[in-house]
This record gives structure tokens, C-alpha cells and sequence, in this order.
């Protein structure tokens, strides 16, 4: 006999408030009662579950927190089937469920405690899609209130909004139209500390050349709204949250005090005392293989030489940041607001049709432009968004490029946000398809990385674009701003252009990208709570001064994009059609528009609903000749007009004469002579060339032709 579970899939509790003038509804269910901790968010219509969960046990050798994201779109939620025939179920996430989930993961990681080892999973999922409201928030929301209210020792919770402008008017968590209609789009998240007072510390966002004063509006106005929900989270976490694992911080053990006696003062004579340049920190690392050596010989087989690296890395970071904060000196010795060594090339390569090399001190980025006509396009299928994309910048981290070895599996999901956050901020200055009928693809290679390499892709990749040709509004130029921050004393030193070492061991990755008129992209991570509104502004102000002297070094290599596209880059042929007329280009079945295809070598067509036509080749020759032939076609026919055309077919009535591509008309067998036809083919045949004079077009656009009236003479066959 069967057993039958009763279960109650109720709601157990639900909680809302306003923001932005919409509600936002947070449940509580029994739907995943094994996981730590679970909520479901809904703002509109859109609906997002996230599940926490928390293994039972360190991970034993890890030297960093073993936590995970993941975001999945699912089709269902917009009431979409989608892929191909043999497969309908969803596969790898899209770049875009990448990015949610980095958003999200950069926004709660901070929160964890210090030296907190037990993996925990964070699944996010976008079960009902609105088409209005885009889920990465509630996302965001739901991930901090399901973590709240586990037992998982965390410090949250967490709010996080969206801010937009359209037509002047700042609008928290826009709708997608208003989001398509604006200039700015901003995604926040933030912290409450003891005092009350809000710290920002994850941000995302775009924009059309913002000014820094506009983008601290933006962040200001999204305050509000995250205290409404800071509190209004812990306010309801509080009433039914699960009491919170007991965390011990690790204290510090017998062979951390062994090798803290064996280093002495060595590793700070290491740091402070070496020598000026980037690869400073070689007698540092030297050092721990010594002290590495030292403790394996003396506790074979124990592998106690594992707690090494852990030990260095605390005492380096103390280091680092303490002659930083005391006496202004960084790992490299440069000043404080002092940006390495600069300098770029363009067109470094023979074949390509635009290159771009921008090095910054021993970080070195290679792009590479690639033009294709409109059928180049990348098809885009999500749950958010169905469409193409003609911009597209791709990056890649190549293990060489920080001297080591490694495999080869496809981008990971670091490489998807960098290539990602550049393309955000070169967006704006790439022309319309109107000026523009391009496909753009740029490819940032790392060749050598020592930080900010995602801000120098869109230095080379600016560069790139300009030597391909391709008319950008404005150059484009990126800067990471860095900070190192005594938590007790409160004390902090903002950092131009932050290498390895100092992203690495300080508390912030701030990267700001624009043009010498304004941002068109921010991104910042922070490694404490967060980040208040004046050191925000201040970190802004830093980055356009290094913004602009990055800009100034760009246009000394190449001022402005070239008058010439590169020989070898296909040649596009752009005009509009009335939309009509679409049906006679392509013909029946296609029969037309393949017949100008095979006869300009393969040259590709593209016709838009709106009558826009774009026509690609290899060949210049090709390409006109394909706009002759579409033009002929979709040419207006007045009556009058005397046409050389050639007999297509014979009828007992008539014949029917071609008298343009894919434009013919009929020459009753009364206008073939002057005298009495019998026959048709008494006077022409297939394939005849005839002098015709257009006599009338009916109301079905059907054109009338006579030979007589155009001076055909025939000759009777």
C-alpha cells in the first residue's frame, strides 16, 4: 500500500513593504524545508526563490572562503519554450545569469566572517518573469534575507536597489522600458553599520557620459532606500530567523608563534626596504619558500607547511597596509595618486582590421577588431531578452599572462564579467547602425596582468576601435582606484591605479571607465562592510584626474579614429526600401534575392521590417552591383519610360518582358507590330532582346508595355 505524504505548501509568513513606489513582498514557505534557509521575493510580478545551504564541516586546505553563486533564468517564468529541436530544457547559464550571479556573490561575500571555512551555496532562482521587472534585485534581496534568517553566521542583511534617469527624472528600480529610454543605470547594494549610517559596498553601472556630481545623486537618492530595506530585513529576521552557528575566530597556534620567531623582522625588511619597481615582493616570497623548507624538515609528513601561506598572508597584508597608511609608501614606491609607466600602439598586426596594445606598467592588454556585416550578429535567446547584439567584447586571462601554467576549458566566469564591464563603458561612444552598419567584435588578450586588467581592455580596445576606423563618439579610458583602511582606527588612503599586491591585500577594487566629457561605466567591489558617501566621491574625483591624463596618452598615439577602414574588412552598403516593396526584392520562395546572391559572388543581404538594407561583400564591385539590382527592383516605374528589355516568357496574348530585376511587364500581342499578329512567336521568342515603353500600370501595380510605341521594328521569324 501506497503511503501519502499531507503536506502543507502554504505560505508560513509574508512581509512587505514600498520601494520606489512598487511592493515588495518577502515569503517565507515550506516548499525547500532542507535547505538552511529559503525565501521567496516578488516585486511586481516577478518572483525569485533563493536557497541557502551550509555544509556541516570545514574544508579542510582552503585557503580561501569556498562560497558559490549561482543565478538560473528559467524559461518557464516568461512562458517561453525555447532551443532547438532536440533540446528544450535549459543548458550552460547566459552571460547574463553570469553576471547576476557575480553581482550577487560580490555584494554578500564581504559579510562572511574572517577565516570562515565551511562551503556555503547560495542558488538564486527567477521563477516568474513580469517582462517589467528585472529579477537581479529581488535576486540580491532574497539571497540576503534567506542567509539572515539560516543559521549561517553571517553579517547582513543586505538592501540593494536600482536607480535610472529618463528624460531628467531619477526613478528607483525603473521598469525595462524606462531602463531602454534612459541614460543611467545604476544597481547598488549596501550595508547599515553600528552608527546607522549606510556603506555602500558592491556597484554595477552604465551610462551616457555621466558627470561624477550626477552619479553621486544617484547613490544619495538610492540611501533611502536601502535603510527602508536594511532594516526592514533585520526587523523581520529578528521575529523568525534561526538562531546562528557559533563561529570561533581562529586563534593564532603554536606554529603560527614558531613562525612568526623565525621570520622576525625579516618579511618587513622584505617589503619596506626593497627596491623600486613592480617585482619587489621576490625576497617576500623567498622568504616563505624558506620558512616552508624549515617546517617541513622539521615536521615530516604532517604537512604542517600547509599553515605557511595562510600565516605570510596575513603578516604581508599587515605590512603592506600598515606602510601605506603610516608612511604613504606602496609595495611599487609610488605616490599615492600615481599611475605606472604608459604607453600604447596601434595597428600591430598586418591582417586584422583594428589593433590596439595599451600597457600599464607590467599589466598588457592586446585587442583585436573585428568588422562583419548585420548577419554577424550575435542571436540572443534568454529569459529577459530575445534579439540581436552588434557590439561584442570578449576577454581572455591567459595563465601566461601571470607566468604560470594552467587549463584551457572556455571563459570562465571572471573573464565573462571583465569582457562585460568593458563593453559596458565603450557602449556608449559606438555609432548607430544607421552611420554605422558594422558588427563590432573586440577580443582583449591579457598578455600580462599585475591588476586592473578589465579597465586596461578598454584602453586597448578604445585604441582599437580607432584604428579600425570605426567612428566613435569620443576615446575611452579606465583607472582602478584602490584603498587601504584600519578597521579600528577608521583611518583609510585612497590608491591610483592599484597593481597586484595592493588589489590583492586592500579593501576595495573601485574601476571607473569614460570619456574627458564623463563615466559611461562604474564598477566597485569592497573587501570590508562597505564604503561611505564621502570616500565614494572622493575615489570619483581621483579617477577622472587619472582618467584624463590616461586619455591624453591615447590620443598622442592616435588622436582620432581613421578616415579609411582596413582593406581587408568587408564593405557594407546600407539604404533604405520602402518596406513594400520587401516581398519583390526577396521573390518567391526566396528566388529573387538568391538570384542576386549567386550572382555578386556571395555577397550577404539583410532586409529589416523597416525597409532597411544592408548589403556585405569582400568585393567593392560586388557589393554595387547587388545595390544596382536592388534598387532596379524596387524602383517606381512611371509610364513613358523606354526600357531594353528581354523577352521571359510567351503567351497566346502576349509576351512578358523583363525590364528590370525582378520587375516585369506584359507587351500585348496587339503592341508587338504595327501590323496583325498571328502569333506570338511570329514576331519575338525567349530570351529576345526588345526595345518597350512603359504604356500604363493598374491599380494591382501590374505594368503595361508596347514594343510599337518604343520603334521596335520586327522581324517576322
Amino acid at each position: 500500500m501506497l503511503g501519502i505524504w499531507n503536506l502543507n505548501y502554504m505560505d508560513k509568513d509574508i512581509f512587505s513593504l514600498d520601494i520606489g513606489g512598487k511592493k515588495l513582498t518577502i515569503k517565507t514557505t515550506t516548499w525547500t524545508e532542507q535547505s538552511s534557509g529559503s525565501c521567496l521575493v516578488s516585486y511586481g510580478d516577478t518572483t525569485v526563490m533563493a536557497n541557502v545551504v551550509m555544509s556541516p564541516k570545514n574544508v579542510e586546505g582552503m585557503d580561501y572562503f569556498p562560497l558559490t553563486v549561482e543565478y538560473e533564468e528559467k524559461f518557464y517564468a516568461a512562458g517561453r519554450i525555447f532551443g532547438s529541436r532536440f533540446l528544450k530544457r535549459e543548458s550552460r547559464p547566459t552571460d547574463e545569469a553570469i553576471l547576476t550571479g557575480r553581482m550577487i556573490d560580490r555584494a554578500i561575500r564581504p559579510r562572511f566572517p574572517k577565516d570562515f571555512k565551511k562551503e556555503v551555496q547560495v542558488v538564486v532562482t527567477c521563477l516568474s518573469w513580469d517582462g517589467e521587472n528585472d529579477p537581479d534585485v529581488p535576486g540580491l534581496i532574497a539571497a540576503s534575507f534567506a542567509l539572515s534568517i539560516s543559521q549561517i553566521p553571517w553579517h547582513g542583511p543586505i538592501g540593494a536597489v536600482r536607480v535610472g534617469r529618463t528624460n531628467g527624472e531619477w526613478i528607483v528600480n525603473p521598469s525595462y522600458a524606462q531602463r531602454i529610454e534612459g541614460n543611467f543605470d545604476l544597481t547598488l547594494a549596501g550595508i547599515e553599520n553600528d552608527k546607522k549610517k549606510v556603506l555602500v559596498n558592491m556597484i554595477e553601472m552604465g551610462s551616457k557620459e555621466a558627470t561624477e556630481e550626477d552619479t553621486m545623486q544617484a547613490v544619495k537618492l538610492a540611501d533611502k532606500e536601502l535603510k527602508k530595506l536594511i532594516d526592514f530585513q533585520r526587523d523581520t529576521s529578528q521575529k523568525i530567523g534561526k538562531v546562528k552557528a557559533v563561529f570561533e575566530p581562529a586563534v593564532e597556534s603554536t606554529l603560527d608563534s614558531e613562525i612568526r620567531e623565525l621570520l622576525g623582522d625579516k618579511l618587513d625588511k622584505a617589503i619596506t626596504n626593497a627596491k623600486a619597481g613592480e617585482k619587489n615582493l621576490g625576497d617576500a616570497e623567498s622568504l616563505r619558500e624558506e620558512i616552508i623548507k624549515i617546517i617541513k624538515e622539521k615536521y615530516p609528513n604532517e604537512g604542517k607547511e600547509k599553515q605557511v601561506l595562510p600565516f605570510f598572508e596575513k603578516e604581508m597584508e599587515r605590512i603592506i597596509v600598515r606602510n601605506i597608511l603610516e608612511k604613504d609608501q606602496r609595495p611599487d614606491f609610488r605616490k599615492l595618486d600615481e599611475i605606472r609607466t604608459l604607453s600604447c600602439e596601434v595597428g600591430v598586426l598586418p591582417r586584422t582590421h583594428g589593433t590596439g596594445v595599451f600597457n600599464r606598467g607590467l599589466t598588457r592588454v592586446l585587442s583585436i577588431l573585428t568588422l562583419g556585416g548585420p548577419s554577424d550578429q550575435q542571436v540572443l535567446e534568454g529569459m529577459e531578452f530575445v534579439g540581436k547584439k552588434r557590439f561584442l567584447h570578449h576577454y581572455n586571462f591567459p595563465p601566461y599572462s601571470t607566468g604560470e601554467t594552467g587549463f584551457y576549458r572556455g571563459p570562465k566566469r571572471r573573464e565573462i564579467g571583465h569582457g562585460n564591464l568593458a563593453e559596458k563603458a565603450l557602449l556608449p561612444v559606438i555609432p548607430n547602425p544607421e552611420d554605422f552598419p558594422y558588427t563590432i567584435r573586440i577580443v582583449s588578450e591579457v598578455m600580462s596582468s599585475n591588476g586592473s586588467t578589465s579597465m586596461a581592455s578598454t584602453c586597448a580596445s578604445c585604441l582599437a576601435l580607432m584604428d579600425a576606423g570605426v567612428p566613435i563618439k569620443a576615446p575611452v579610458a579606465g583607472i582602478s582606484i584602490g584603498l587601504a583602511h584600519d578597521e579600528e582606527t577608521g583611518k583609510y588612503k585612497l590608491l591610483t591605479d592599484i597593481q597586484g599586491p595592493e588589489d590583492h591585500f586592500g579593501d576595495m577594487d573601485f574601476k571607473v571607465a569614460g570619456t574627458k566629457d564623463g563615466i559611461t561605466a562604474v564598477q566597485m567591489d569592497t573587501k570590508i562592510d562597505g564604503i561611505p558617501e564621502e570616500i565614494f566621491a572622493e575615489a570619483l574625483k581621483l579617477a577622472k584626474v587619472a582618467r584624463m591624463k590616461i586619455l591624453d596618452t591615447i590620443s598622442k598615439t592616435i588622436a582620432e579614429p581613421r578616415k579609411e577602414l582596413s582593406p581587408y574588412a568587408p564593405k557594407i552598403v546600407s539604404f533604405k526600401i520602402n518596406p513594400e516593396k520587401i516581398g519583390e526584392v526577396v521573390g518567391p520562395k526566396g528566388s529573387v534575392i538568391n538570384k542576386i546572391i549567386d550572382e555578386c559572388n556571395g555577397i550577404a543581404i539583410d532586409i529589416e521590417d523597416s525597409g532597411f538594407v544592408s548589403v556585405t561583400g569582400q568585393n567593392q564591385e560586388d557589393v554595387a552591383k547587388a545595390v544596382s539590382m536592388i534598387k532596379d527592383i524596387v524602383r517606381e516605374i512611371m509610364p513613358g519610360e523606354i526600357f531594353q528589355g528581354v523577352v521571359r516568357k510567351i503567351m497566346d496574348f502576349g509576351a512578358f518582358v523583363d525590364i528590370l530585376p525582378g520587375q516585369s511587364g506584359l507587351v500585348h500581342i496587339s503592341k508587338l507590330s504595327k501590323d496583325r499578329v498571328n502569333k506570338v512567336e511570329d514576331i519575338v521568342k525567349v530570351g529576345d532582346k526588345i526595345p518597350v515603353k512603359v504604356v500604363g500600370i493598374d491599380d494591382q501595380g501590374r505594368i503595361n508595355l508596347s514594343a510599337v510605341d518604343a520603334g521596335f521594328v520586327p522581324n517576322k521569324k
